[in-house]
């Protein structure tokens, strides 16, 4: 009698795990195994698919196109393994979930946040890295992160998945002393020149012809907070993130005014969330849009 083959989930967890680590050493931690054991892994998958699944490169592991294959099997397999249990045991889902958040979020949004997903799912252990949302969208293309808080267009409409789910103003914000020279261009702190708020308050001063100069630039939103209470620039915000030693200026003071920005909440996605994260995604969802304080 033939041997039988047939794909078991461990076996199948860690194809996933090394298609969106695209290194086996990555792969390897994540799945708990050493190397030399997930390798031996790979040896057995390519024996049952009669073929190699991955392509050794310098910069890691890339997946055939007989590896694409599979991949798309694979994450609908260990997908339907996980709503299974998660039905038969009720105790809702369990593992590993990596979130990335801009650094106003984390202020605004995101304790009530990873409060809801422990809550709901106590098994579901998180990762929260904060970055601006041009190095979030990069991250989550590198399978870095799983779920990302990204900023977008209040205008902006779904086209690929990325649909808003609420709308935070912009506002100035700047030291209660800070004063500005009349005579002088106005200094300016700014985020990353990719960012919605740097662009943002570019184009309304720029429209309202208001001099200005960028003084200061910091990716870090604490950064931007020290310029400010150092009384030497004026920032922006998203208005949920505006601590409360420092205030909202406006048309009062000559500024012109700031649109809002959406919030979205994204994912890598291009070939099936696993539930885990299609769950907690949901969730997230629902809990952002039910936060007081929306426009």
């Amino acid at each position: 009698m033939p041997p039988v083959n047939h794909l078991d989930l461990d076996l199948l967890k860690t194809f996933l795990a090394i298609a969106d680590a695209g290194s086996l050493t990555r792969a390897a931690s994540e799945v708990g195994r050493t190397q030399s054991a997930v390798s031996m892994q790979v040896r057995r998958i390519e024996e049952i698919a009669e073929g190699p699944v991955l392509l050794r490169t310098p910069r890691g592991v890339e997946l055939t196109a007989r590896g694409q294959r599979l991949l798309a099997h694979a994450r609908r397999l260990v997908k339907a393994h996980d709503e299974a249990l998660v039905d038969v045991t009720g105790r809702g889902l369990t593992g590993a979930i990596r979130i990335g958040c801009p650094e106003d979020y984390c202020t605004a949004f995101l304790p009530a946040l990873l409060r809801a997903i422990a809550l709901q799912h106590p098994r579901v252990s998180l990762n929260v890295a904060c970055a601006p949302t041009p190095t979030l969208r990069r991250m989550l293309d590198d399978r870095r992160i799983d779920l990302a808080l990204v900023s977008l267009a209040a205008d902006h409409r779904d086209a690929g998945g990325d649909a808003v789910i609420r709308r935070e103003p912009l506002v100035w914000v700047a030291a209660n002393d800070f004063a500005p020279a009349a005579d002088e261009p106005l200094q300016v702190a700014l985020s990353d020149p990719q960012t919605l708020d740097h662009r943002a308050a570019r184009r309304a001063l720029d429209g309202a012809r208001r001099p200005y100069r960028v003084a200061y630039e910091s990716a870090s939103k604490d950064g931007l907070l020290a310029i400010v209470r150092a009384g030497i620039a004026i920032a922006v915000l998203t208005r949920g993130a505006v601590p409360a030693d420092l205030c909202v200026r406006g048309a009062g003071d000559d500024l012109p005014a700031l649109p809002a920005v959406g919030i979205a909440i994204v994912s890598t996605g291009d070939d099936g969330d696993s539930l885990l994260v299609a769950g907690v995604k949901a969730l997230m969802m629902d809990t952002l849009a039910r936060l007081p304080g929306a426009d």
